[in-house]
């Protein structure tokens, strides 16, 4: 089910100062985490990713992604050091098309040399604030008695 994406997380998502890391799986179960930049918000609120490689690890995933019905997962630091996570569905790839040549006219008057392989769009079904504030408020929550026993100890005159 696709989730609308956040406006704050949408303005992280057009910096181009944020660091954005696209995490796959491949057939062994193994995690492949790579920086795009590549990795934009679409109108109609999923993600488009522009591969550039056509034998790339990272599409070889997608494809499985497609196929099996795999999860991705989109990792966003903004410049002011805010922290979100966006878990994804591929749901189809563009090798052709209006959207492809949209996407393939705008690259070659960025980067002229590039070439452009597919453009992959993910539906967005969950968004996380990964600051340490909000994974510490979802733990006190999730675990209330979870707590270090020095925490807990007190000693005479020195309460801490």
């Amino acid at each position: 089910m696709t989730i609308a994406i956040p406006p704050g997380v949408a303005a992280l998502l057009a910096d181009p100062a944020t660091v954005k890391i696209l995490a796959t799986v491949d057939a062994e179960g193994f995690p492949h985490a790579v920086e795009k930049r590549s990795l934009h918000l679409a109108a109609d609120g999923t993600l488009h990713y522009l591969e550039l490689l056509e034998s790339s690890v990272t599409n070889r995933n997608l494809v499985r992604s497609v196929w099996f019905d795999e999860k991705v997962a989109v990792a966003l630091k903004g410049a002011d050091g805010s922290t979100v996570q966006i878990k994804g569905r591929p749901i189809r790839t563009h090798i052709s098309g209006p959207l492809f040549q949209h996407h393939y006219r705008r690259l070659l008057t960025e980067a002229p040399d590039q070439d452009l392989a597919a453009v992959w769009v993910i539906e967005p079904v969950e968004v996380i604030d990964q600051s340490l504030t909000a994974r510490k408020a979802r733990e006190d929550a999730e675990h209330p008695t979870f707590i270090h026993l020095d925490r807990l100890a007190v000693t005479e005159g020195n309460p801490s």
